[in-house]
């Protein structure tokens, strides 16, 4: 069977699944594989990311593959993002990614009573808030412990998307004089007095 009427039949296989199952009314229980030429950006998101966090985020989906499908509104033939622009983006403008997952990209289409613009509108706002932000503690948490797992500062700042100051900076919140055993320090100044 060709690729294609492969990617087809199991979305039907799910589709049927899904409809049969107890979690019908919860969009994720639904993933399918679409045509990526298919999958349009809306006209209102308001939100954007740095280029750090979209080279982050490409970089996320090329190690750790999709791990959270595109939220999609049925348009005709087409499907409107409602959230996930930037993962949408990855997959189409990324050729490492876009050539693993065949030039489909995984999404799921919102529930049917809040199709109304104005409501995906709203959906949209929620997810893009929703998100909230790393708390400076907690990260700076996380690359203590990442050092205190042999992981080198280029590492870190290369797998968590960070630059070198900010790995650095993180670890000086800590504390730890343990965290700063690998790194040459200068000599201390003398101040002469006359």
């Amino acid at each position: 069977m060709p690729e294609p009427a492969q990617i087809r039949a199991l979305n039907t296989i799910r589709r049927a699944l899904h409809e049969a199952g107890p979690f019908r009314a919860e969009p994720v229980d639904l993933v399918e594989w679409v045509d990526a030429e298919t999958v349009v950006a809306n006209d209102y998101n308001p939100n954007s990311v740095a280029p750090p966090e979209m080279r982050l985020l490409e970089h996320s989906i090329r190690c750790d593959g999709y791990t959270q499908p595109i939220v999609t509104h049925q348009i005709g033939a087409c499907r409107e993002v409602v959230d996930g622009f930037h993962r949408n983006r990855v997959g189409k403008e990324c050729r490492e990614v876009r050539e693993r997952v065949r030039g489909y990209l995984p999404v799921v289409r919102i529930n049917a009573e809040r199709e109304d613009h104005n409501d995906r509108v709203a959906s949209t706002i929620r997810h893009n808030r929703a998100r909230g932000k790393h708390l400076v503690d907690g990260m700076s948490d996380i690359v203590a412990d990442l050092a205190r797992r042999n992981w080198s500062d280029q590492k870190i700042a290369k797998e968590l998307g960070m630059d070198p100051d900010e790995v650095l900076r993180l670890k000086q919140i800590t504390g730890l004089a343990e965290l700063f055993a690998d790194r040459e320090f200068s000599e201390a100044w003398e101040v002469a007095f006359d």
